[in-house]
């Protein structure tokens, strides 16, 4: 039981992101066939489906710093001896994580602070600090991704880059495993 919840809170922005991506694609799929079918609109599952996105989004950049693979400029680390790109790494991860700390901080700030009460979505009525609320959520969770995927390294554990991985899979793979897949997909 205990494994099983600690994998949980290991994934969850995946699983919140698979559920968010799931819902708003379907509102927008139900949406178009209101539309298109009976003549009617729903103005709620547009506004929707935006907020679902924008929390889909930055719920998306906490897993992508939980899985090592946000974007990086890493050319120059070919031109520096091998020791030094890791330390330049640890050293964008700690400017990342300061930039982080500060944005939770101020967006904390204004969501609790100074927004509005009175301030609510156009058609579903809801507060917008709760769509706000996403700001202090998704760059705390992205710094505690941060800091346990450098753990992780520390520790010696390598934290690969889902393209690497794939690439490293793609790259090892016997030519003739690849033949006779390909056979047996065109005579099965």
């Amino acid at each position: 039981m205990g494994r099983k919840f600690l994998y949980f809170l290991d994934n969850i922005e995946g699983y919140f992101c698979r559920f968010l991506l799931a819902t708003f694609v379907t509102l927008l799929f139900l949406q178009i066939l209101s539309r298109q079918l009976f003549n009617h609109s729903f103005s709620w599952t547009e506004e929707l489906s935006v907020y679902m996105f924008v929390w889909f989004v930055f719920f998306g950049a906490s897993y992508a710093a939980r899985k090592s693979a946000h974007n990086r400029v890493t050319f120059q680390y070919k031109l520096m001896p091998a020791w030094l790109p890791p330390i330049l790494e640890t050293i964008s991860d700690v400017i990342w994580i300061i930039f982080n700390g500060y944005f939770v901080y101020l967006s904390y700030d204004f969501v609790f602070n100074r927004m509005n009460l009175f301030w609510k979505s156009q058609t579903l009525g809801i507060p917008m600090k709760y769509i706000y609320l996403v700001l202090p959520i998704a760059f705390a969770l992205m710094t505690l991704r941060i800091l346990q995927v450098n753990y992780l390294k520390f520790a010696g554990t390598t934290v690969e880059n889902p393209d690497d991985i794939s690439i490293n899979e793609i790259i090892e793979l016997d030519p003739q495993d690849i033949t006779s897949s390909t056979k047996e997909d065109k005579n099965g």
